[in-house]
């Protein structure tokens, strides 16, 4: 059997580039581009290391781990012990969901059962078949770019996450809970009264409206018809002139709540009076936040509490 060690090499080369890239985007460590490639050089140096020494130390789980820290030290270098076994874990972490992403889409594409023409049921060893250097070169970037960007919107959401709080709105003496996010995008003022306004969506409003009632309201955002304003909500309702991204003008609905109560961290906060801007959709499509609360409402509150 031939074995050709540069084309197998060259292939395990880009793979362990592909996977200390991911690492330092996942670490977002700043490393040069050439620590990357001497890094990728470096774990790749295990392939004729095993064809022409199968016995030596390296080819052992002990080995094995030892040159790990190798890749990882000539990658990364070595600036603290934490520092060092948090990267090395992490190398481990995107070699096993990438290496996992891999043998699942092996499986899957395998065929357990096969029929002949003449009948014959036969069970294929799905497990053993072995895996094409095209099967490789080909979903592993797909696996590669799927768990960034899975990785990436993990980040995300944690980060969405530490700014949501349980929030308790009452309006017209009715009180509903759900969850605002602290957005510090959210800017929004009423240019009249200078008081900020909290951006609540459809799913959480319309449990103060009835179908009718909220169908009116949707028609006087729209068409700007203020004769179709519903005679129960007219003292409570306000128009709150924005600026969208784009630059044009527009104006939001909103509505005087008599209090927000704000769960935040250790603190109950509670501010009376606020503007909720009418959101006529969801703010967000997983529903994980039905409130935008703008950053002044927080600081407001705060002060009220202390």
């Amino acid at each position: 059997m031939s074995i050709y060690l540069d084309v197998i090499w060259a292939l395990n080369f880009m793979v362990d580039l592909m996977l200390l890239m991911l690492v330092q985007i996942l670490a977002r460590k700043p490393v040069k581009k050439i620590r990357l490639f001497f890094g990728a050089f470096v774990a790749s140096c295990i392939v004729p290391l095993t064809i022409y020494f199968p016995d030596s130390f390296f080819n052992h789980v002990a080995g094995k781990l030892v040159y790990s820290f190798v890749i990882i030290c000539s990658t990364f270098g070595f600036k603290s012990l934490y520092r060092f076994i948090k990267l090395t874990l992490l190398f481990y972490f995107v070699s096993f969901a990438i290496g996992g992403g891999l043998m699942a889409i092996h499986f899957f594409l395998q065929r357990p059962v096969t029929v002949s023409l003449e009948g014959i049921v036969t069970f294929n060893q799905g497990y053993g078949d072995p895996v094409s250097w095209i099967f490789v070169i080909t979903c592993f970037p797909i696996i590669w770019y799927f768990t960034k960007r899975r990785m990436d919107e993990h980040v995300g959401e944690k980060v969405k996450y530490d700014e949501m709080h349980k929030v308790i709105l009452t309006i017209n003496h009715q009180s509903f809970e759900s969850i605002g996010y602290i957005d510090s995008g959210n800017q929004l003022v009423d240019p009249l009264t200078k008081q900020p306004v909290v951006i609540c969506d459809q799913p959480f409003l319309k449990q103060w409206f009835d179908d009718e009632v909220w169908e009116e309201l949707q028609h006087v955002k729209e068409n700007l018809d203020f004769s179709r304003l519903p005679k129960n909500w007219e003292d409570k309702l306000h128009l709150v002139p924005y600026q969208g991204v784009d630059g044009a003008h527009s104006f939001m609905l909103a509505i005087r709540a008599e209090k927000m109560t704000i769960f935040y961290n250790n603190e109950v906060l509670e501010t009376a009076n606020v503007l909720i801007g009418i959101q006529f959709g969801v703010l967000e499509r997983d529903g994980q936040y039905h409130c935008l609360l703008h950053p002044l409402i927080v600081k407001q509150s705060i002060i009220q509490t202390a």
